[in-house]
């Protein structure tokens, strides 16, 4: 670095600070609006490098001095218009968690090129997210099931440890984590003997066998929401069946109700949309009536179950049902208060019934009412980054069916740094696809594409 100074060289120090700090040329490129051809001929000399505006983007980028580029001192602190924004420590950005780059909020009407030179720095951004971030380096391979399927199999499932109360809670509240931070490669490793841990703990002790039937019934419902993720819907029908099987043979009335919401999910995978609504809101009727559990666990069971049957009745179309449903798990929400995760139970409250108000409408043409419910959620209070995730995924749905291809871009990168892993689903790679014709308008779209797995 020191030579290249002497020697006057910003093309060298560009390629010695891109180098530090892990970025291909192609990644640069995006992250300042130039091909990665264009980056190479900057590094060997070969392209003028007399632009301010592109030198002090490309400081930036790099996070070096722009003194190191022949730049006086005051542009370290007076960038021009067009720079794009530093990324913070640990790949956080302001503006993707409060949403404003994504809903329009701030720059509407904006020149084309300072959309441009934003949109490149929050794809820079996420790329120093996704490439430094915890667990990034298998983001992009799918999960492995075979264990899974082995211990479904009665071949497989050897206990993670001595089958220990303690050891059962701490393994269930580990699979919830994992599953909560979009680990999905480590959950599908550690389920099997997680389950087979719980399962134990029932045959060899007479006084755990309550414990064991919810913790049983427990882990094979966050398997069948893996599997529901993974898009492995038969496997998903059978983690469902053992997870009812499972709390019927000893669990409490909130668990079971749980297992029923999975039945519903898979059966609905499979398609049969009439069934899987009344499951769901069979099981919502059937706990309110239900006095063993406290109220707010409760409730929080009963609210996500109506959420789940009006999506579900929005998948099939069924405007009248949907919009009834998600109406019951308003006022549900309505009497549980805030938001929150109460014991042994998932999240909910308004934020879970506005997130699924937002499906709803997608689901049912409205994409426009669907942004409208997208605007009131706070993603910053979400308590998951799969739940983060969810909802960036589904604004970039809604702003698909728009016809919106820039803030749907936009929300997949904020999806994307919420959890890399989320972003490798199907639907992810179908948006991704489509957005490909916009790639000369969309900096870093495809460098995202290679990352999602709809190139290859």
């Amino acid at each position: 670095m020191r030579d290249a100074m002497a020697q006057g060289d910003p093309g060298a120090v560009v390629r010695l600070a891109r180098r530090a700090a892990d970025l291909t040329q192609t990644q640069l490129g995006a992250a300042t609006g130039y091909t990665a051809a264009s980056v190479s001929r900057m590094e060997r000399g070969k392209q003028p490098m007399r632009d301010i505006r592109l030198l002090t983007r490309i400081a930036e980028v790099l996070n070096i001095p722009p003194q190191l580029l022949g730049l006086a001192a005051r542009h370290a602190t007076s960038p021009g218009p067009g720079t794009v924004p530093r990324p913070h420590p640990g790949g956080t950005r302001v503006a993707a968690r409060d949403g404003r780059d994504v809903f329009g909020d701030e720059g509407e009407g904006e020149d084309p090129v300072r959309r441009r030179n934003l949109l490149a720095g929050l794809a820079a951004t996420t790329v120093g997210t996704v490439l430094g971030g915890a667990g990034a380096s298998s983001a992009a391979s799918r999960p492995a099931l075979t264990g899974l399927e082995d211990l479904l199999l009665h071949r497989g499932g050897t206990p993670a440890g001595e089958p220990t109360r303690a050891l059962v809670t701490t393994a269930v509240d580990a699979s919830r984590r994992d599953f909560g931070t979009c680990r999905y490669d480590t959950l599908a490793r550690a389920l099997p003997s997680r389950i087979a841990l719980a399962q134990a703990l029932g045959r060899e002790h007479v006084d755990g066998q309550g414990q064991s039937a919810t913790a049983v019934a427990e882990l094979y419902s966050i398997a069948t929401r893996l599997c529901i993720k993974l898009g492995e819907d038969g496997l998903a029908a059978v983690t469902a069946d053992r997870a009812l099987t499972a709390a019927l043979a000893g669990a409490g009335a909130l668990t079971v109700a749980e297992a029923h919401r999975m039945v519903s999910s898979s059966w609905r995978r499979q398609g049969h949309y009439a069934r899987a609504t009344d499951v769901a809101v069979s099981a919502a009727q059937h706990l309110a009536a239900d006095r063993t559990a406290p109220e707010p666990q409760r409730l929080s069971v009963q609210g996500n179950l109506y959420a789940t049957a009006a999506y579900t009745a929005a998948k099939q179309g069924d405007r009248h049902t949907a919009h009834t449903l998600i109406g019951e798990a308003e006022a549900t929400a309505t009497r549980l208060g805030a938001d929150q995760s109460p014991a042994g139970t998932a999240f909910f409250g308004p934020s879970q019934v506005l997130l699924h108000q937002i499906s709803v409408s997608h689901l049912l043409g409205d994409a426009g009412t669907a942004i409208d419910h997208a605007r009131a959620v706070n993603a910053r209070q979400l308590p998951t980054a799969e739940r983060r995730a969810r909802y960036w995924i589904d604004v970039a749905r809604s702003f698909d069916q728009w016809n919106k291809p820039e803030r749907c871009y936009r929300a997949l990168l904020a999806a994307e740094e919420a959890a890399p892993q989320e972003v490798r689903r199907g639907a992810v790679k179908s948006m991704t696809a489509s957005l490909m014709r916009h790639d000369r308008t969309l900096p870093g779209v495809r460098s995202f594409a290679h990352r999602v797995g709809a190139l290859t």
